[in-house]
């Protein structure tokens, strides 16, 4: 489903990876944005350089309209909340993984 007005924005929805089940057992293969067999590393590293393309294309909305070149002032309120709201959310997954660490290194072996 699509909303009118946000695709001329740029906005592009994240699809998840999804797991499709293989012929010789359990689910192994994962299919999505990323190549199979992505490292979660890779994963990590693409969602950080997503997250640095919003913020420099909000940087860029908000000099257009500081300076009085940005005809549609919506376009720039619309990058910045993208932002915010995606670095929130790398710092929510960032906070999680720290937590899972400290997690792992409290367990007695």
């Amino acid at each position: 489903m699509s909303i009118g007005g946000i695709e001329p924005v740029g906005f592009t929805p994240y699809v998840p990876p999804t797991v499709a089940p293989s012929a010789s057992g359990p689910a192994t293969s994962v299919s999505g944005p990323s190549a199979p067999g992505a490292a979660f590393g890779d994963m990590v590293l693409d969602g950080i350089d997503r997250l640095a393309a919003v913020q420099a294309k909000s940087d860029g909305l908000a000099v257009q309209a500081a300076t009085g070149d940005l005809t549609n002032l919506h376009d720039y309120t619309i990058a910045a909340t993208e932002a915010a709201v995606t670095t929130q959310l790398t710092v929510a997954v960032r906070n999680k993984a720290v937590e899972a660490f400290n997690e792992i290194m409290r367990m007695q072996v």
